[in-house]
């Protein structure tokens, strides 16, 4: 899809007159401009005002490039690029770049693994064990209590991420089900439980499953050399443009596997756990000593490895949207409300964890949102309300994008998201 401008003040006019006559007459399509749910009849696309102070606000938090889509009724009816790729090279986004969307990996991630509970493949609450124990989980009585359902509402009780992954082994702090502990370990060790479920690599079940019949065709959890040429590199907060460039984490780690996947005859796309670890010394040898230092490196990552462009994730966030009739292929109903109920009460919290995604209240209803961080130099943020079937994503390739995806969403659905006071 395209990049659309910005609705003019006179276009949203006629948007919200059409929308009336619309319903009078029993037209649905139009009708979206307004939300006939409630008294909010203003789109989430972001004021015309707003978005020519936008570059100024880029340009004072050192954010080279973003991009915006938004959804309405439940389609994806407007998106727009701002700014370039690269600082030095000074590339422009467009419609094909392609954003490292770091944590909002997790919740299409997730809509995979509901998709193989819908199918009977998986069970949420049997232990993850019983499919898969990776050699490097710890000899832990906690570690038989955690389930896909824990790891999805992030009460595993592992930590993010350990410190030295090659030697360390994980251990959940606390037991499962009792606290939240935002784990992208868990996410990896569930990855690894797919891999064994499906047979295939992360990647390539995420085409089979959602990517292909979603018409996501320039999504990808892995590296290539085309993916390569369309994606933004990563800014630190404030960077002066004339100054370097900060590690770009993925991009160097899978440059350098490529060249040993090439080798072998094998893309990175295909390459499940086992595939890395077997190619990791052959991978070490040529990487910088550090950069390489366990199969996780080089091998895709549900919890932060996802690329999309922004019309791609947006076209993701239609499918967690309420409506009549869906696909063969889709979340049944039933499992797309539980993706977005709340899925453990744990006190003093004032967001609730779905699976996958999280949920806040606002005087309109409530919302599901997730932000992402990767490096420190990519932050992105989106969030949707299912039943009024509207959403909006921001990718940015800086370290300050969240100064800058807050304002935009505030600006756009008029939202002051306690989620930003993380």
């Amino acid at each position: 899809m395209p990049f659309r401008p910005a609705l003019s003040s006179s276009e949203r006019r006629r948007f919200l007159a059409a929308g009336a006559v619309a319903g009078l007459s029993g037209l649905a399509p139009v009708a979206a401009w307004a939300d006939t749910c409630g008294t909010r009849l203003v789109s989430w696309i972001p004021p015309d005002e707003f978005l020519e102070r936008l570059p100024r606000l880029m340009e004072a938090f050192a954010v080279p490039g973003l991009g915006i889509a938004v959804v309405e009724d439940g389609d994806v009816v407007w998106s727009r690029p701002f700014g370039v790729t690269h600082a030095l090279t000074r590339t422009p986004v467009d419609a094909r770049t392609v954003f490292e969307d770091a944590s909002l990996s997790k919740p299409v991630f997730a809509y995979l693994v509901l998709q193989l509970v819908d199918q009977g493949a998986i069970d949420l609450d049997v232990p993850l064990v019983r499919y898969r124990r990776p050699d490097y989980l710890a000899d832990h009585p906690w570690i038989e209590m955690i389930t896909a359902r824990d790891v999805l509402r992030h009460s595993t009780g592992l930590p993010n991420w350990r410190k030295s992954p090659a030697t360390e082994k994980l251990v959940p702090m606390v037991q499962p089900g009792t606290r939240i502990d935002y784990s992208g370990e868990a996410i990896f060790w569930l990855q690894l439980v797919v891999e064994t479920i499906t047979g295939q690599s992360l990647d390539e079940a995420m085409q089979a499953h959602l990517f292909g019949p979603a018409g996501m065709k320039d999504s990808s959890y892995t590296w290539n050399a085309e993916l390569a040429g369309r994606s933004v590199y990563g800014h630190r907060a404030h960077d002066k443009q004339e100054s370097g460039m900060p590690p770009q984490m993925f991009r160097e780690q899978w440059s350098i596997a490529g060249q040993v996947a090439e080798r072998r005859g094998k893309p990175l796309s295909a390459w499940k756990y086992e595939d890395a670890a077997r190619a990791l010394p052959e991978v070490m040898a040529l990487a910088p000593p550090g950069l390489v230092t366990w199969p996780g490196d080089i091998v895709a990552n549900a919890a932060a490895s996802l690329r999309t462009t922004v019309q791609d994730y947006a076209t993701f966030m239609t499918l967690v949207m309420a409506r009549r009739q869906r696909a063969s292929w889709e979340l049944t109903e039933a499992t797309r409300q539980a993706m977005l109920t709340p899925q453990i009460k744990v006190p003093g919290r004032w967001t609730e964890k779905g699976l996958g995604w999280n949920m806040e209240a606002t005087a309109d209803g409530p919302v599901f949102y997730h932000s992402g961080s990767n490096g420190d130099i990519f932050k992105n943020f989106a969030v949707g309300h299912a039943q009024r079937r509207r959403g909006i994503v921001v990718l940015t390739n800086g370290g300050s994008g969240s100064f800058v995806h807050q304002r935009i969403v505030r600006a756009a659905t008029g939202y002051d998201l306690l989620s930003y006071d993380l």
